[in-house]
């Protein structure tokens, strides 16, 4: 599954680019996906099953279980104090607010929701490593569809670089692209195209 650059990827017509602005893009990947029709929007094929377009093979579950394991032992998962740090929910307007289909705090597994538009989720995770948050967006054009997966990462202490330098290697070669293959079977699967 390729990675795209953050230039293209700046140039789609996404709210996150303003709403995330002075937040680092840490890397964008994108799936193609084959126009079994026009009109499927994000939303529809978050609902179709579940609201995670994700669903990650044995090995690739495994390994979220051996870094929470080890996040437990060692503290990372703790959820700083709210005062510490502030939830991105915090940005949206009252047009956002309007327009999002789900309420920005609903948990979606580790996550919480901060948006749910039409064909844009921003999705948020606050811990002692990281302020992080994973966008999901569907584009349609002529011939295809798009799924664009991005990452966003804040720093939260001198240690967010190299938690991200020591799990990126995971994340890049084995984690993104087990889990983006996943969004090819399930949207294969619900929208009937092989």
């Amino acid at each position: 599954m390729p990675q795209i650059s953050t230039q293209e990827f700046e140039r789609l017509p996404l709210r996150v680019h303003d709403f995330l602005a002075g937040v680092p893009l840490h890397d964008v990947w994108v799936v193609d996906l084959p126009r079994a029709r026009s009109g499927i929007t994000l939303d529809e094929f978050l609902r179709t099953g579940s609201a995670c377009p994700f669903t990650a093979p044995p090995l690739v579950r495994a390994l979220p279980h051996i870094r929470l394991f080890v996040g437990r032992l060692v503290g990372w998962d703790r959820e700083p104090a709210a005062t510490a740090w502030e939830t991105f929910a915090t940005r949206m307007t009252t047009a956002d607010r309007s327009r999002s289909l789900a309420s920005a705090g609903t948990h979606e597994g580790l996550f919480r929701v901060v948006y749910r538009f039409e064909n844009e989720q921003l999705l948020e995770l606050i811990n002692c490593t990281a302020h992080a948050a994973a966008l999901s967006a569907l584009v349609e054009t002529a011939n295809a569809y798009h799924f664009y997966f991005g990452v966003y990462v804040r720093s939260v202490s001198r240690f967010t670089p190299i938690y991200m330098a020591l799990i990126d290697p995971f994340r890049k070669l084995i984690v993104y692209p087990a889990l983006l293959r996943s969004v090819r079977a399930k949207w294969n699967k619900t929208f009937g195209t092989a």
